[in-house]
Protein backbone atom coordinates (compact mmCIF):
# COMPACT_ATOMS: atom_id res chain seq x y z
CA UNK A 1 0.00 0.00 0.00
CA UNK A 2 1.30 3.44 -0.92
CA UNK A 3 0.46 5.68 2.03
CA UNK A 4 2.12 8.60 0.24
CA UNK A 5 -0.63 8.61 -2.39
CA UNK A 6 -4.02 9.19 -0.71
CA UNK A 7 -6.03 7.71 -3.57
CA UNK A 8 -6.03 4.33 -1.77
CA UNK A 9 -8.62 5.81 0.61
CA UNK A 10 -11.20 5.98 -2.18
CA UNK A 11 -11.24 2.18 -2.41
CA UNK A 12 -10.91 1.50 1.31
CA UNK A 13 -13.27 0.91 4.18
CA UNK A 14 -16.39 3.09 4.51
CA UNK A 15 -14.57 5.27 7.06
CA UNK A 16 -11.52 5.60 4.80
CA UNK A 17 -13.77 6.60 1.90
CA UNK A 18 -15.46 9.16 4.16
CA UNK A 19 -12.05 10.50 5.24
CA UNK A 20 -11.10 10.81 1.59
CA UNK A 21 -14.25 12.84 0.93
CA UNK A 22 -13.63 15.16 3.91
CA UNK A 23 -10.01 15.70 2.82
CA UNK A 24 -11.23 16.50 -0.69
CA UNK A 25 -13.90 18.89 0.59
CA UNK A 26 -11.42 20.80 2.77
CA UNK A 27 -8.83 20.88 -0.01
CA UNK A 28 -6.21 20.32 2.65
CA UNK A 29 -3.92 18.02 0.66
CA UNK A 30 -3.90 20.41 -2.30
CA UNK A 31 -3.43 23.49 -0.13
CA UNK A 32 -0.52 21.85 1.69
CA UNK A 33 0.93 20.09 -1.37
CA UNK A 34 4.20 22.04 -1.16
CA UNK A 35 4.71 20.52 2.31
CA UNK A 36 4.43 16.86 1.15
CA UNK A 37 1.37 16.09 3.30
CA UNK A 38 0.81 12.48 4.34
CA UNK A 39 -2.25 11.15 6.14
CA UNK A 40 -0.84 9.16 9.04
CA UNK A 41 -2.37 7.42 12.03
CA UNK A 42 -5.11 4.91 12.52
CA UNK A 43 -7.53 5.67 9.68
CA UNK A 44 -5.10 4.58 6.95
CA UNK A 45 -4.44 1.36 8.89
CA UNK A 46 -8.14 0.61 9.50
CA UNK A 47 -7.59 0.48 13.27
CA UNK A 48 -9.45 3.70 13.98
CA UNK A 49 -12.28 4.25 16.39
CA UNK A 50 -15.18 6.72 16.14
CA UNK A 51 -13.04 9.35 17.90
CA UNK A 52 -9.96 8.95 15.70
CA UNK A 53 -8.74 12.09 14.00
CA UNK A 54 -7.10 12.64 10.64
CA UNK A 55 -3.40 13.36 11.16
CA UNK A 56 -1.76 15.25 8.31
CA UNK A 57 2.04 15.16 8.63
CA UNK A 58 3.95 17.88 6.74
CA UNK A 59 7.53 18.95 6.05
CA UNK A 60 8.10 22.69 6.17
CA UNK A 61 11.32 24.63 5.58
CA UNK A 62 10.20 27.72 7.48
CA UNK A 63 7.80 27.42 10.40
CA UNK A 64 6.39 30.93 10.04
CA UNK A 65 5.59 30.44 6.33
CA UNK A 66 3.90 27.13 7.13
CA UNK A 67 1.92 28.72 9.98
CA UNK A 68 0.79 31.52 7.68
CA UNK A 69 -0.47 29.10 5.01
CA UNK A 70 -2.32 27.06 7.63
CA UNK A 71 -3.86 30.15 9.23
CA UNK A 72 -4.86 31.72 5.89
CA UNK A 73 -6.68 28.57 4.83
CA UNK A 74 -8.07 26.99 7.99
CA UNK A 75 -8.33 29.61 10.77
CA UNK A 76 -12.06 30.09 10.16
CA UNK A 77 -12.81 26.39 10.56
CA UNK A 78 -14.62 25.07 13.62
CA UNK A 79 -12.47 24.66 16.73
CA UNK A 80 -9.32 25.94 14.99
CA UNK A 81 -6.16 26.13 17.06
CA UNK A 82 -2.48 26.43 16.24
CA UNK A 83 0.67 26.41 18.32
CA UNK A 84 4.38 25.83 18.18
CA UNK A 85 6.14 23.43 20.48
CA UNK A 86 9.03 21.01 20.74
CA UNK A 87 8.27 17.40 19.87
CA UNK A 88 11.13 14.93 20.17
CA UNK A 89 13.55 17.86 20.14
CA UNK A 90 12.11 19.25 16.91
CA UNK A 91 10.42 22.61 16.40
CA UNK A 92 6.86 21.68 15.54
CA UNK A 93 3.75 23.46 14.34
CA UNK A 94 0.50 21.76 15.32
CA UNK A 95 -2.86 23.00 14.12
CA UNK A 96 -6.26 21.40 14.38
CA UNK A 97 -9.83 22.04 13.37
CA UNK A 98 -13.09 20.20 12.98
CA UNK A 99 -14.58 19.26 9.62
CA UNK A 100 -17.71 17.15 9.49
CA UNK A 101 -17.24 14.21 11.89
CA UNK A 102 -13.45 14.42 11.95
CA UNK A 103 -10.94 16.47 13.86
CA UNK A 104 -8.10 17.19 11.47
CA UNK A 105 -4.67 17.70 12.98
CA UNK A 106 -1.90 19.25 10.91
CA UNK A 107 1.55 18.40 12.22
CA UNK A 108 4.56 20.08 10.62
CA UNK A 109 8.30 19.81 11.21
CA UNK A 110 11.44 20.81 9.33
CA UNK A 111 12.30 17.27 8.29
CA UNK A 112 11.01 14.92 5.60
CA UNK A 113 7.73 13.24 6.45
CA UNK A 114 9.34 9.80 6.03
CA UNK A 115 11.63 10.63 8.96
CA UNK A 116 8.88 11.88 11.26
CA UNK A 117 7.74 9.52 14.00
CA UNK A 118 4.06 9.51 13.05
CA UNK A 119 4.82 8.22 9.56
CA UNK A 120 7.51 5.82 10.78
CA UNK A 121 5.12 4.39 13.38
CA UNK A 122 2.38 3.98 10.77
CA UNK A 123 4.66 2.10 8.37
CA UNK A 124 5.92 -0.19 11.14
CA UNK A 125 2.38 -0.80 12.38
CA UNK A 126 1.23 -1.59 8.85
CA UNK A 127 4.01 -4.16 8.52
CA UNK A 128 3.07 -5.73 11.86
CA UNK A 129 -0.61 -5.91 10.89
CA UNK A 130 0.35 -7.58 7.60
CA UNK A 131 2.39 -10.17 9.51
CA UNK A 132 -0.07 -10.72 12.36
CA UNK A 133 -3.36 -10.62 10.45
CA UNK A 134 -6.92 -9.51 11.10
CA UNK A 135 -7.20 -11.00 14.60
CA UNK A 136 -4.32 -8.80 15.73
CA UNK A 137 -5.96 -5.77 14.13
CA UNK A 138 -9.18 -6.50 16.02
CA UNK A 139 -7.26 -6.75 19.31
CA UNK A 140 -5.63 -3.36 18.63
CA UNK A 141 -9.04 -1.82 17.94
CA UNK A 142 -10.47 -3.30 21.15
CA UNK A 143 -7.59 -1.94 23.24
CA UNK A 144 -8.08 1.47 21.62
CA UNK A 145 -11.79 1.40 22.44
CA UNK A 146 -10.77 0.78 26.06
CA UNK A 147 -8.73 4.00 25.99
CA UNK A 148 -5.23 2.82 25.09
CA UNK A 149 -3.31 4.86 22.53
CA UNK A 150 -2.13 3.09 19.38
CA UNK A 151 1.57 2.63 20.12
CA UNK A 152 0.99 1.40 23.70
CA UNK A 153 -1.58 -1.08 22.33
CA UNK A 154 0.95 -2.45 19.84
CA UNK A 155 3.66 -2.60 22.51
CA UNK A 156 1.34 -4.48 24.87
CA UNK A 157 0.35 -7.09 22.30
CA UNK A 158 3.94 -7.51 21.11
CA UNK A 159 5.35 -7.69 24.64
CA UNK A 160 7.63 -4.68 24.15
CA UNK A 161 9.15 -3.10 27.24
CA UNK A 162 9.89 0.55 28.01
CA UNK A 163 8.57 3.61 26.23
CA UNK A 164 6.09 2.16 23.71
CA UNK A 165 6.82 4.87 21.12
CA UNK A 166 10.56 4.21 21.14
CA UNK A 167 10.12 0.46 21.54
CA UNK A 168 7.97 0.32 18.42
CA UNK A 169 10.58 2.25 16.42
CA UNK A 170 13.29 -0.12 17.67
CA UNK A 171 11.09 -3.11 16.83
CA UNK A 172 10.71 -1.78 13.28
CA UNK A 173 14.43 -1.07 12.95
CA UNK A 174 15.24 -4.63 13.96
CA UNK A 175 12.80 -6.17 11.50
CA UNK A 176 10.36 -7.21 14.21
CA UNK A 177 12.85 -8.89 16.55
Amino acid sequence: MDFFNPFYLQNGTPRQRRASEVLRQTGILSILAAYTPVLAGTVPLDIDTEDSDLDIVCWYRTASDFENIVMENFAKRDNFSINRSQVNGQDTVIASFRSEEFTIEIFGQDRPVQEQEAVRHMLIEHSIIQEQGDAFKLKIRELKKKGLKTEPAFALLLGLDGDPYQALLQYGNCGGK
